[in-house]
């Protein structure tokens, strides 16, 4: 059975890992979108942050002597590529993006309320404070996009019904 201290670096990398994903997914649909510049400044913007956040988690994994996980992140990688390349075949790209982004979101503030308290509950308190503010931008970018999901899904509509 694996020790607290062993999840947390496991986890650690797996959310190194779902940031480098974030970085290269939201990237890449922001390209994808045309005529929601709001929604594709954002999409950009958090992938940029995406990528801070990266080094952030891979600057916890070296004082404990450990490394982020090659593998994981090309699995990652490959991932938000098969997502991306998704969007091209959709007509209804910016309502999935939408969609797809909430989605991953939620899963990224959820991996840092659980690195937060495993760990505070494994002492490493460092750890838990380089992930709190992670945490608070997640749960901002959720929020947004709960936001965007209502005013890019009415432009969209809007958009269609007027025949672009």
């Amino acid at each position: 059975m694996k020790t607290a201290r062993e999840r947390v670096v496991e986890w650690l990398r797996d959310a190194h890992a779902m940031e480098e994903q974030a970085h290269t997914m939201l990237g890449k649909t922001a390209q994808q979108i045309d005529g929601h510049p709001n929604f594709r400044a954002g999409l950009d913007a958090h992938g940029k942050h995406s990528a801070r956040q990266a080094a952030q988690l891979k600057s916890c994994l070296e004082p404990l002597g450990e490394s982020t996980s090659a593998v994981k992140t090309v699995t990652g990688q490959i991932s938000a590529f098969a997502q991306t390349l998704s969007g091209y075949i959709v007509g209804d790209e910016p309502v999935k993006a939408v969609l797809a982004s909430a989605t991953f979101a939620h899963m990224e503030a959820t991996s840092y309320r659980i690195l937060v308290a495993a760990a505070a509950e494994a002492g490493m308190n460092e750890v838990a404070a380089v992930c709190r503010p992670l945490l608070t931008e997640e749960h901002q970018f959720v929020r947004w996009l709960d936001d965007q999901a209502d005013i890019v899904t009415r432009d969209y509509l809007d958009a269609n019904a007027a025949g672009g």
